[in-house]
């Protein structure tokens, strides 16, 4: 459990387009084995600590010719920004991912002292 000690909370959000292989027969549409996307991601406002963020899919466009295997996370949490980091493995093969993003925690308060 994580504790808002300062009362002011940050809720922000968004979507990335991690990638769009199957237009340019990129890895992830034609590779084979592990294969990672990097994508990065910056607060729309200064966060007072890195906060929680919660990553999920929230469009998948994959080949039904193999079993479908995705693992997208979060990564490199900062008070700016953070990582979205997909990866696949095996012979799954990805055209295009979208993945939604939610980030909450404290900001930064005027009566924050800093000693």
């Amino acid at each position: 459990m994580r504790e808002v000690k300062s009362g002011v909370l940050g809720i922000d959000h968004g979507e990335a387009v991690m990638f769009s292989d199957f237009e340019d027969d990129g890895q992830m549409w034609r590779g084979d084995g592990p294969r990672q996307s990097r994508e990065a991601v910056n607060f729309s406002e200064r966060y007072k600590t890195p906060p929680h963020v919660q990553v999920s899919i929230s469009m998948w466009d994959i080949s039904n010719k193999s079993n479908i295997r995705a693992d997208v996370q979060a990564e490199n949490i900062t008070e700016t920004g953070f990582e979205i980091v997909f990866r696949t493995w095996s012979d799954t093969r990805v055209a295009r991912i979208r993945v939604a993003w939610t980030a909450i925690g404290e900001l930064p308060h005027e009566d924050d002292w800093e000693l």
